[in-house]
C-alpha cells in the first residue's frame, strides 16, 4: 500500500465526494473551510482532476499518528470518521486503488448552451477513471469530446432537438456505449441515467 500525503477529516455530512461534479483538492495551507466529512486529495491522487471517479481503499497510517482507529479502512465514501477520530484533524493515510462498485448505470448531466455542451459523467464503475468521451446526436456521427475539468467533458456541437448517445472509455482501455441516453427534448441541467455500466 502506498502512502498518501494527507486527508482532511471534518464532521458535517456531505452527500457525495466532490462539489458540483468536481473533485476537491486542498492545498496547504487551507485557506477556506472544507466541508465536514470531506476528504481532500493530495496532489498524488488528484492528478489535476483526471482521477475524479477513481476508488481507493484508505486506512489511517497508525505508524505516524495515535489518532487512528486500528483495523479499519474505507473505500472512498463520506464516512471519513470511520478510520480516525474527528479531533485528529489532518491525518496521514495509506491508500490502494481498487475497482469501483457502483449501483445502477452511468449518469450524464448536460449543462451549457446551444453551442457548448458540458457533460458531467458520473457513477462510473470498474476503474472509475474516464479518459475519453464521445457524443452522438441522432443526426450526427460520433464526435470526440475534450476534458473540461475533472469528470466534465465538452463539445462545441449544436445538438438541440437530437437524442444523445455517449461512448465512454476508462483508463484500463475498456469502452462502453450508452445509446439513446437523452431523448430529443433533453434540456440543459438535466441528468440522464442509463443501465450501461463497466
Amino acid at each position: 500500500m502506498d502512502s498518501c500525503y494527507r486527508y482532511v477529516l471534518r464532521r458535517r455530512r456531505q452527500r457525495r465526494f466532490g462539489h458540483h461534479g468536481r473533485c476537491v483538492r486542498v492545498r496547504q495551507p487551507v485557506q477556506r473551510r472544507v466541508r465536514d466529512n470531506s476528504a481532500a486529495l493530495s496532489t498524488a491522487l488528484f492528478n489535476n482532476g483526471a482521477w475524479c471517479g477513481a476508488c481507493f481503499t484508505i486506512t489511517c497510517d497508525a505508524s505516524k499518528t495515535p489518532s487512528c482507529k486500528q483495523g479499519t479502512s474505507i473505500t472512498i465514501t463520506p464516512a471519513w470518521t470511520t478510520i480516525a477520530v474527528y479531533q485528529a484533524g489532518i491525518v496521514p493515510v495509506n491508500y490502494r486503488r481498487v475497482p469501483c462498485q457502483r449501483s445502477g448505470g452511468m449518469r450524464f448531466t448536460v449543462n451549457g448552451n446551444d453551442y457548448f455542451d458540458l457533460v458531467l459523467v458520473a457513477n462510473v464503475g470498474g476503474s472509475g477513471v474516464v479518459t475519453q468521451v464521445w457524443i452522438k446526436g441522432s443526426n450526427t456521427d460520433w464526435m470526440v469530446m475534450s476534458r473540461n475539468w475533472g469528470a466534465n467533458w465538452q463539445s462545441n456541437a449544436y445538438l438541440r432537438g437530437q437524442g444523445l448517445s455517449f461512448m465512454v472509455q476508462t483508463d484500463d482501455g475498456r469502452v462502453v456505449t450508452a445509446s439513446n441516453v437523452a431523448p430529443s427534448n433533453w434540456w440543459f441541467g438535466g441528468t440522464y441515467t442509463t443501465w450501461v455500466q463497466f
